[in-house]
């Protein structure tokens, strides 16, 4: 009883330096932006860290935890980004509303997409959404009420410091909880054996749907965000070579590990912007260095862990016994 009660008050402990490290980091971050002590150049790499890491975790769901190969997460990235601009421009509904609705509309396409698709497996399911993605891309192109090729020029920024972290917040606090639940145990059972998963009596369908669909909900989300930073919107920023990035991020940071895609985000996006003087030989330089750091890494930075207090206490605990072993 004692010890049951001990470790209520150590979880309860964890959970307070949490949320005290949430809002530490939201309030240095909102002095340091709204205090003007970062340039511009640095303010747009840190958007687009907040928007990778959503788009990274989200992915992660689907390819790392239920052992799917998607790689069409540009296309609801895009239905989220054209859905929330559509209401907040054309139609005046607040932002809020606008970015709710847009990663709504970005879960139903997954679902839509998902179901019949998924019953399909590896490469094929790959092609599938591949497919989807260039399907989303070229209706845009040929929508004229969202701008066609041109797409939509002069969007109200409207995401701020603020919104993207605490979005950024929320897409990790959901996956993570759903991970550690008992529906997260079936996704991961199915990445390992799907059909000693389903001789288990699991749904593997319906995990597999419900894995696109909330991964599809938190791609829109990003859209939404990135629409109303960058002003401007079109067909070609949601192609193929969007969804390439995000999967390498979800490879690098490792397949099954949230901090792991977290960082690579972090760290891709730096690699991006440092490689911004380079333009003519960015993407070249980009592959190189992805490719020194999957040969040296191939698992990926994390491979299936998590980085926690917990795993550090551990670590140092190693150290000690080892120490006294010696």
């Amino acid at each position: 009883m004692v010890g049951k009660e001990a470790q209520v008050k150590s979880n309860l402990k964890g959970i307070i330096y949490r949320i005290l490290a949430v809002v530490a980091l939201f309030v240095v971050g909102q002095v340091a932006l709204e205090g003007g002590l970062i340039d511009s150049f640095y303010q747009i790499n840190i958007f687009l860290i907040g928007i990778n890491i959503i788009l990274a975790v989200s992915l992660n769901l689907i390819n790392g935890y239920t052992g799917q190969f998607s790689i069409g997460h540009a296309g609801f990235m895009a239905v989220g980004a054209y859905v929330a601009t559509v209401l907040t421009m054309k139609l005046g509904y607040p932002f809020a509303v606008a970015l709710l609705v847009g990663s709504l509309s970005a879960g139903l396409a997954g679902f839509l997409i998902g179901l019949p698709t998924l019953r399909l497996r590896g490469d094929y399911l790959a092609i599938a959404t591949l497919g989807f993605g260039e399907i989303i891309r070229v209706l845009l192109l040929n929508i004229e009420y969202v701008g066609g090729a041109a797409g939509i020029i002069g969007i109200p920024r409207q995401t701020n410091w603020a919104w993207l972290y605490f979005s950024c917040v929320l897409t990790i606090v959901v996956i993570t909880n759903l991970i550690n639940s008992s529906h997260g145990r079936a996704f991961i059972s199915i990445r390992e054996d799907e059909i000693a998963a389903e001789t288990m009596g699991i749904n593997t369908t319906r995990y597999k749907v419900m894995a696109f669909s909330i991964g599809a909900f938190f791609a829109g989300l990003a859209g939404g965000l990135y629409a109303h930073y960058f002003f401007l919107i079109q067909p070609s920023t949601f192609s193929f070579l969007k969804s390439f990035d995000i999967l390498v991020m979800v490879v690098l940071g490792g397949l099954g590990s949230t901090t792991g895609s977290i960082l690579a985000a972090i760290v891709l996006t730096l690699v991006s912007a440092a490689l911004a003087s380079f333009a003519e030989i960015r993407m070249v330089l980009y592959a190189i260095v992805l490719i020194i750091l999957m040969l040296y890494r191939p698992q990926g930075m994390m491979g299936n862990k998590e980085l926690s207090l917990s795993m550090l206490r551990l670590k140092r605990g190693d150290r000690r016994d080892t120490a006294v072993g010696e």
